[in-house]
């Protein structure tokens, strides 16, 4: 299983992932950076080993309507969210091994657990407004 590119008529697909509560794993990215187009196949092989988890290839820059004004600092930048929490923003290195433990540690987190860590700090009450899929999608208009 590959990742899901991110396009308008995959959006719906996106939303109703969140939608469900399940767990979305999105990559931002673009195109003309080497760095990301190397880290694509880790990515996908990433998805492969969850597929109980929607993986989601997102081009910051074909995909601007949604992406909007995320501080995206540096590639890849990764974004976890289950339902209505945003569990992680950031930059990651290219590896796909961290990257399968940080999905592994968010998704053992019980609701109660993910809930406590998504207000813990400023950065990630922060990241409950700015960086919310579901609420960029929708501000998008899917």
């Amino acid at each position: 299983m590959s990742s899901l590119i991110l396009e308008p008529d995959t959006r719906d697909q996106l939303a109703a992932a969140l939608d469900g509560g399940g767990w979305v794993v999105a990559c931002l990215c673009a195109a003309w950076c080497g760095t990301c187009s190397s880290y694509r196949a880790a990515f996908d092989a990433l998805a492969a080993r969850h597929p109980d988890k929607t993986f989601a290839w997102v081009d910051i820059e074909d995909e601007a309507d949604v992406v909007g004004d995320l501080d995206v600092e540096n590639f890849p930048t990764l974004l976890l969210q289950r339902g209505d929490t945003v569990a992680f923003f950031g930059t990651m290195l290219p590896d796909a091994n961290l990257a399968d433990r940080l999905v592994q540690a968010q998704a053992a987190l019980d609701d109660a657990e993910l809930a406590r860590l998504a207000a813990s700090t400023p950065e990630r009450r922060a990241w409950q407004q700015r960086c919310d899929l579901r609420r960029l999608l929708a501000d998008a208009g899917r």
